[in-house]
């Protein structure tokens, strides 16, 4: 039986602490883990991915494995189809919308979860800025009793939910525990904009702390308006470093980062989404935003090299889903690969130099949901690791790693990581491009001029905002962010990377 933290007394005894953070070891245990099929993965919103419903489709004389010829025949004859004009060319949108039909044509039947009956809500997000109500509900019952610390005046935080990118499913709900969070314990008031135009220095005035809300790609800028972009952009660092504070969450470390911030995925929506702004970042190579039926074929063929990575010529059912997933990274793919084969480098390159400092590093793979991991706590002694009692703890989620140059403990203070001596060998070995540290933070905070950053990598699935340690965890960062909670924020190695 799960422990209500938020009914606990307010000093807790020492032996009651040990059985909270027990609770929360059990609880996240106790949650069946969503089974993956057969080529389980791939950018789905976390339901699954799209790898199963596009091998379906590329494996067309249904032997189990998916050849080269089948794969780029399968994608050439889907570029004559979805080019109806016939103007020799497909724009990410036209590419979405092809590949959503083919993934609704392709879902495998009977792929709805075993175990408990699903909730009403099914497959998340049918109104990608509407929580469900039953994540809601879970999420308010686990919501802390109090604030951390008491906040110096009334606090108000802009939540910030645009995306230039994947868009997750979980995007209202972390909205919504902003606001009932700052309801509840009175830390503050949150106001959520989908709109990246309220990233302005006047209406910043108004508020103490900016929450990115899984945000992701190039989330500020407006790729028609260069002079738009560069003040939203000033606006946001000169927040910060006048002494305000960034609170993120999960993908908010996705952005930024590839090739370029052209051709991305913003406005894009549906399963095919990731898949068609990868293959327009990674094929458009005269940088017109569009691929033409030979960047098109080219970069098909050489995403099957990518699949095939023993040369075999074919790619089993069971390979292609983990090996689907690093060609669609988070954020729409926005990776300096080549369209001749060679692999792009890890994460791509820094496109906002700044912003990547400041958040503290940027995306490079991930672990599949519900990957299960081993959480430890690197700071012990923080305010804002308190609800953990020392203790390591396990969770299941949708796990970043990062690019190996841009995240560092010379830039940050971390407060929790993965426990990679705890990891098997098999799921170490799902990651392509292993950290040569095999350092994994989770969360951290760190010092930017006289403003304060907190960063939490998980908050993926809508499944851990039910947990009331978790929630805790961001309470605390947020407090931090706003400058009412005091920690340690020393990077965690001294020296200069």
């Amino acid at each position: 039986m799960r422990v209500n933290t938020s009914r606990a007394p307010l000093a807790i005894a020492a032996g009651t602490a040990v059985m909270l953070a027990g609770a929360f070891v059990n609880l996240t245990a106790q949650a069946p883990a969503p089974p993956q099929g057969p080529g389980g993965g791939g950018r789905g919103g976390g339901r699954g991915g799209v790898a199963p419903a596009l091998f379906a489709a590329t494996d067309t004389n249904k032997d189990g494995a998916v050849g080269r010829d089948e794969f780029t025949g399968a994608f050439d004859k889907w570029f004559m189809d979805w080019d109806a004009a016939k103007a020799g060319t497909l724009s990410a949108a036209q590419i979405t919308d092809g590949l959503n039909k083919v993934i609704a044509a392709n879902a495998p039947a009977g792929a709805a979860p075993a175990g408990p009956p699903p909730d009403a809500c099914g497959g998340r997000s049918a109104n990608p800025r509407v929580a469900c109500p039953a994540d809601v509900d879970k999420m308010i019952a686990a919501l802390p009793e109090k604030a951390i610390a008491k906040p110096a005046k009334p606090r108000k935080v802009l939540v910030l939910a645009s995306t230039r990118g994947f868009v997750h499913s979980s995007i209202p709900l972390a909205a919504r525990m902003m606001e009932e969070m700052g309801k509840k314990t009175g830390a503050w008031t949150a106001t959520t904009t989908y709109d990246a135009s309220d990233i302005s220095a006047a209406n910043l005035k108004q508020y103490d702390a900016v929450f990115l809300d899984s945000t992701t790609g190039c989330f500020l800028d407006d790729p028609a308006d260069k002079a738009a972009t560069d003040a939203r952009r000033a606006a946001l660092l000169d927040f910060i470093r006048s002494g305000k504070g960034i609170a993120a969450i999960h993908a908010a470390s996705d952005s930024y980062h590839g090739a370029s911030c052209g051709g991305g995925g913003g406005g894009l929506t549906g399963p095919g989404a990731a898949t068609a702004s990868a293959l327009v970042a990674q094929g458009d190579k005269d940088a017109d935003q569009k691929l033409s039926r030979a960047e098109f074929s080219a970069v098909t063929a050489a995403w099957f090299d990518r699949l095939d990575t023993d040369k075999s010529g074919k790619v089993a059912q069971a390979d292609f889903g983990p090996r689907w997933a690093s060609l669609t990274p988070p954020g729409g793919g926005r990776q300096n690969a080549a369209a001749g084969g060679a692999p792009p480098k890890p994460g791509g390159e820094p496109l906002w130099p700044e912003w990547n400092k400041i958040i503290g590093g940027y995306f490079k793979f991930h672990w599949l949901d519900p990957q299960l991991i081993v959480t430890k706590i690197d700071d012990p002694k923080s305010p804002l690791t308190q609800m953990f009692h020392g203790q390591s703890f396990e969770i299941r989620d949708e796990t970043y790693t990062y690019n190996q140059e841009s995240f560092s403990r010379d830039n940050v203070h971390v407060l929790t990581s993965i426990d990679y001596d705890k990891m098997s060998p098999e799921d170490k070995a799902k990651e392509p491009t292993q950290r040569t540290d095999h350092d994994y933070a989770l969360s951290w905070i760190r010092r930017e001029g006289k403003g304060r950053l907190f960063y939490e990598a998980h908050g993926h699935h809508e499944r851990n905002y039910a947990i009331t340690p978790f929630l805790e965890h961001v309470l605390a960062g947020v407090q931090y962010a706003l400058g009412d909670l005091k920690a340690d924020d020393a990077p965690s190695t001294k020296g200069t990377k």
